[in-house]
């Protein structure tokens, strides 16, 4: 699906994550203007947690790869579900898997430089 040029291009990620400035690196390269929402500074609201968990899953949504996760004690670590999974990720949102950029008409979750080429190119 080509990307409607006349929404903006958001990211959500953490300033200092390696993904995000590799991700960023290629918008910029690519000549790609961006929106960026640090969940660090500006935080990340409910409502659009549960719409990525909806989307995309909230397997997918929750870096359970990431030191913030694996550190949780176990408790919180066990039984996860789409409503658990929230509440971790708005308590911690350094666990919400990154970057996700909004294309207005889709969203893409993680960086990939040929998934972003294939949503770029067209």
């Amino acid at each position: 699906m080509p990307i409607n040029p006349t929404l903006p291009i958001k990211m959500y990620g953490i300033k200092n994550c390696d993904t995000i400035k590799k991700a960023r690196t290629w918008l910029e390269g690519h000549g790609v203007a961006y929106d960026f929402h640090d969940y660090k500074a500006a935080g990340i609201d409910r409502a659009t947690l549960e719409k990525w968990v909806g989307e995309f899953g909230w397997e997918t949504v929750l870096n359970r790869a990431g030191t913030t996760f694996k550190k949780l004690p176990d408790a919180d670590r066990q039984n996860v579900d789409a409503g658990k999974a929230v509440a971790l990720m708005l308590a911690q949102p350094s666990m919400i898997k990154r970057p996700m950029l909004d294309l207005g008409s889709r969203r893409i979750v993680g960086f990939k430089p040929e998934i972003y080429d294939a949503a770029f190119s067209g």
